[in-house]
């Protein structure tokens, strides 16, 4: 292109500039100070909607975001840098770059356990990468749906942000079919995402299904009793237990497994002293029907600590239960709720086929003091992402890429990953004018031949 020459800003549909970075540094700085201003109504919401208290709200969910949005405002330079190549001699002078740039338009579908985080935070990348984004809230979490639209409406115009309300297993089929979107990004359950997964497939969309599936909390016979019980059992109370990454069931050694089921009993008294039925720091089922479905487990085993419940706040205990039957749903579907199954074993061989017989995992939780339990482990198990002595902290961490495998999802995101998962690399090579290759082009002689031979064998 000549000096003189200038590239047209829009020239039909297909050609349109790729928002600075100051235009995306603008963007998520308006996402961060319109957050601020709809902060009290978000809480306010999520009080109404799921019973989450002031502090739960903040933590998981509003104050979550602000550091999304912090650490993609420091590092979004470097993520949008031309990278440089390595170029092959073979190729000489030509040189090698990857750009990345927006996908255009993503449609983000969020579910109702966390219903701020899981839709603010993929809209953090997709600003970052340089997309508009369309935005449909959970019906089910009514009041936070309302609040998102407003915020999404005080920060940006349509063509940039837009929120789409109403029941999504008829809205969703008919945006997918009828509008043009670049990229879906899904939050929820396994079935509903194989369902947008098929759907998608048939219009050539790329997708991003953050899904669930059992997640296990292994504790070895070598672990620290009370600091496990403590860290398990906060990560199973969280939002009463309807967190896609909440320890799902609990594998523990024969030796410990009376010591840690009497010390988790303990901490949740030591959380909810008056009995979380009556604590406003402890959350209910998000609607009566997910009440009587998870309230419904409750029969299927041995009730070790816990097991009550209150159909008027629809607050379930949390609950530690043994299971008597094979068959039973506690041990065949992701439970979404504050029960946790628990299943004695004897030795490594015999937890790593009991975590065989499941699907990969979203989350893995090991709680040991050895390194060589840690290292059989974490290489023999599938699974997204995890911790070891500890539960669902992996998600705090905005540089650790967060996201399923197989049934528990496709592709990750949070920080460098959300950019990534939002962005096209586009790959481009370089080549002067001044230099022809003459093996390049026919006549092939038989010299070139054996030349080009000699340089890739």
């Amino acid at each position: 292109m000549s000096k003189s020459a200038s590239c047209p800003e829009r020239s039909g549909p297909e050609l349109i500039t790729p928002p600075s970075i100051h235009e995306r540094r603008r963007n998520l700085q308006t996402l961060k100070e319109t957050l601020a201003r709809h902060e009290k109504a978000l809480i306010r919401a999520l009080e109404e909607d799921l019973g989450k208290s002031r502090f739960e709200s903040y933590a998981t969910e509003i104050g979550f975001l602000y550091g999304e949005i912090n650490y993609a405002l420091k590092h979004l330079r470097r993520w949008m840098r031309v990278k440089r190549i390595p170029t092959p001699l073979v190729m000489w002078p030509s040189r090698s770059r990857v750009l990345p740039v927006p996908v255009g338009r993503v449609f983000i579908i969020a579910p109702w356990n966390y219903p701020v985080q899981l839709q603010i935070a993929p809209l953090v990348a997709a600003l970052a990468a340089g997309n508009s984004a369309v935005l449909k809230p959970s019906e089910l979490t009514p009041s936070v749906a309302d609040a998102i639209a407003a915020l999404i409406g005080d920060a940006f115009p349509d063509e940039t942000v837009t929120t789409v309300l109403g029941d999504g297993r008829e809205l969703v089929p008919a945006l997918i079919k009828e509008e043009h979107f670049d990229h879906i990004f899904f939050t929820g359950s396994v079935e509903v995402g194989r369902i947008i997964g098929v759907m998608a497939a048939e219009r050539h969309i790329p997708v991003t299904l953050e899904l669930g599936g059992k997640s296990p909390a292994v504790v070895h016979k070598d672990a620290e009793i009370s600091s496990a019980a403590k860290r398990i059992a906060f990560g199973k109370i969280l939002n009463a237990g309807q967190t896609c990454v909440a320890p799902d069931y609990l594998l523990v050694h024969r030796e410990v497994e009376q010591s840690l089921i009497d010390e988790i009993a303990r901490v949740w008294g030591e959380f909810f002293p008056s009995g979380a039925l009556q604590s406003s720091d402890y959350g209910s089922m998000v609607n009566q029907k997910r009440y009587e479905t998870v309230a419904a487990m409750l029969a299927d085993g041995e009730i070790l600590a816990g097991g009550r419940t209150d159909g008027q706040s629809l607050k379930i205990e949390p609950t530690m239960i043994r299971v008597t039957r094979p068959d039973s749903p506690l041990l065949a579907q992701e439970i979404f709720g504050p029960i946790l199954p628990v299943i004695p074993y004897e030795t490594l061989d015999e937890a790593a086929e009991e975590l065989a017989r499941r699907p990969k995992p979203l989350a893995f939780y090991l709680f040991t003091r050895s390194r060589e339990v840690k290292e059989c482990l974490l290489s023999r198990v599938p699974f997204g992402g995890g911790c070891v002595n500890d539960t669902v902290m992996h998600l705090v961490n905005p540089a650790l890429p967060f996201g399923g495998l197989g049934p528990s999802g496709n592709g990750s995101y949070h920080g460098k990953a959300g950019f990534d998962a939002m962005s096209h690399y586009k790959s481009i090579v370089t080549t002067p004018t001044w230099f022809n290759l003459p093996l390049k082009f026919p006549p092939y002689r038989e010299g070139a031949y054996k030349l080009l031979h000699r340089i890739f064998s």
